[in-house]
């Protein structure tokens, strides 16, 4: 396991990784991309054919939202578990 106290390079020695913006962000990214996923999906299914923007459109960018909000709670994760780990 990599050891963050160790110098492995020439880093300065009160370089630190960026662990609470990244978990601020992601805090508040993860529920935005969640209600566009959500909005983008309704108003897709509530949309006939020759609407505009198409449903096709509206379903991509739902999905396009649900992989940003997972890519959000997947760094949530990454980080509670590294601001944990630099704890103990």
């Amino acid at each position: 396991m990599y050891d963050e106290r160790r110098r492995t390079g020439t880093e300065p020695r009160t370089a630190r990784s960026p662990l609470h913006l990244r978990l601020a962000l992601s805090a508040v990214f993860f529920p935005l991309f969640l209600a566009g996923t959500v909005l983008f999906a309704t108003w897709s299914a509530d949309s006939g054919p020759r609407d505009s923007p198409s449903p096709t459109a509206l379903a991509t960018l739902a999905g396009i939202c649900a992989a940003l909000a997972l890519v959000a709670v997947v760094d949530l994760l990454v980080v509670t578990r590294r601001l944990r780990a630099r704890r103990n």
